[in-house]
C-alpha cells in the first residue's frame, strides 16, 4: 500500500491538520521563505516519491491559488504517483460566466489553470466542495477528474439543533430554488423564496415572499455569505412577513471587511452559522458566528472517490 502524505496551503493549514488526526495520511513537510522582494519561495521537504498525495488549498486569494498551483506542479515533478486537490472554497466560483461583453470568465480561466498542472502517473483528483454553479466542474480540462462534496448533511444537522420543533428553510432569491429546496426535502419542512426585481436604476426591490412563515424560524440559507447584503435584504422581506426567528445559514463565510459586524448588528439574525471552507469564517469565529468545521466530510470524501 503506498504511503499517503497531506500537504497543504499556508492559509488553509487547519484542514490538513484536522485530516491527518482522522488517519487521511501523515503530514507533509514545506519549507516557505518571502524574499525581500515579495517573492516567494517554496520548497518540498518531505520525500513524495512513488507516494500518493493530497493537498489542501482553497483559492481564498490569488496568492493562495497561485501557492496551491506551485505546490501541486512541484509534488507532481518530484515523482508523487497521484495527487488529489481538495478545493475547500473555489473563490471564483460567481465568475462563471460574463455579464458583460469582453469580461473575463474568472472560473473558467481558474479551472484551466489548475488543469495544466502536469499529470502524475495515478492521475489528478480536484474535491470542490458547494459551488456556486453546478456546471462549473466542467470548465476543468484534460485529464483533472473533479468530484463534489457538498456541507448539506453538516448544514442540516446544524439546522436541527437549532430548530428542533421545525422551521422553513429560505432562500435569499428565487435563483437558489433547487439547493433550497433539497435541504427543505432533507429536513422535511417547508421551503420559501423570495422574488426580486432590479428597477430601471439597477436596485433591487423585493417583491414578494413564496410561502406562509408567520410564527416561524426561518433558516436563510445560500452557498455564500460575502457582503451580506442579499442576506440582510431577503431577511428584512421574511421579517416583514411575520417570520418569529431568522438564521443565516450558508458553507462558505466569505465575510469580508465589517459584513460580519453588519449582519450581527442589523439586528435581523439570532446566529449566522457556516462551515469552515474559508479562512475568514475560521477567523471570526465566535457567538454569533457558529463555524462547523467539514474535515469529516472531506475525509470520507477522500476514503471514497
Amino acid at each position: 500500500m503506498r504511503a499517503r502524505l497531506v500537504f497543504s496551503t499556508a492559509a488553509d493549514a487547519p484542514l490538513a491538520s484536522g485530516l491527518c488526526a482522522l488517519g487521511i495520511g501523515s503530514p507533509g513537510e514545506i519549507e516557505r521563505e518571502t524574499f525581500p522582494d515579495g517573492e516567494r519561495g517554496l520548497r518540498l521537504a518531505s520525500t513524495v516519491a512513488d507516494a500518493d498525495a493530497v493537498l489542501v488549498g482553497g483559492t481564498a486569494t490569488d496568492g493562495d491559488t497561485l501557492e496551491l498551483y506551485d505546490l501541486a506542479c512541484a509534488l507532481v515533478e518530484c515523482g508523487v504517483h497521484a495527487l488529489t486537490l481538495v478545493v475547500p472554497y473555489f473563490g471564483y466560483s460567481t465568475q462563471e460566466r460574463p455579464s458583460r461583453p469582453g469580461e473575463s470568465v474568472t472560473a473558467k480561466t481558474r479551472a484551466r489553470l489548475l488543469s495544466s498542472i502536469p499529470l502524475p502517473s495515478g492521475g489528478i483528483r480536484v474535491l470542490l466542495v458547494d459551488l456556486h454553479t453546478a456546471g462549473l466542474p466542467y470548465y476543468f480540462e484534460g485529464g483533472v477528474r473533479p468530484v463534489h462534496v457538498t456541507a448539506r448533511p453538516l448544514l442540516a444537522a446544524a439546522i436541527r439543533r437549532h430548530a428542533p420543533g421545525g422551521c422553513v428553510v429560505a432562500s435569499t432569491d428565487a435563483g437558489r430554488a433547487k439547493v433550497v429546496e433539497a435541504l427543505a426535502n432533507e429536513l422535511a419542512v417547508d421551503a420559501s423564496f423570495v422574488f426580486k426585481r432590479r428597477d430601471a436604476a439597477g436596485a433591487t426591490r423585493i417583491l414578494a415572499v413564496s410561502a406562509r412563515v408567520a410564527g416561524q424560524h426561518v433558516m436563510l440559507y445560500d452557498d455564500m455569505i460575502r457582503t451580506g447584503s442579499s442576506a440582510l435584504a431577503a431577511a428584512e422581506a421574511y421579517r416583514h412577513a411575520g417570520a418569529s426567528q431568522i438564521t443565516a445559514v450558508a458553507t462558505h463565510g466569505v465575510l469580508p471587511g465589517d459584513a460580519l459586524e453588519r449582519l450581527e448588528h442589523g439586528g435581523l439574525f439570532d446566529r449566522v452559522i457556516v462551515t469552515d471552507t474559508h479562512p475568514r469564517a475560521r477567523a471570526l469565529a465566535g457567538r454569533f458566528l457558529e463555524v462547523h468545521s467539514v474535515v469529516p466530510l472531506l475525509a470520507d470524501a477522500l476514503r471514497s472517490a
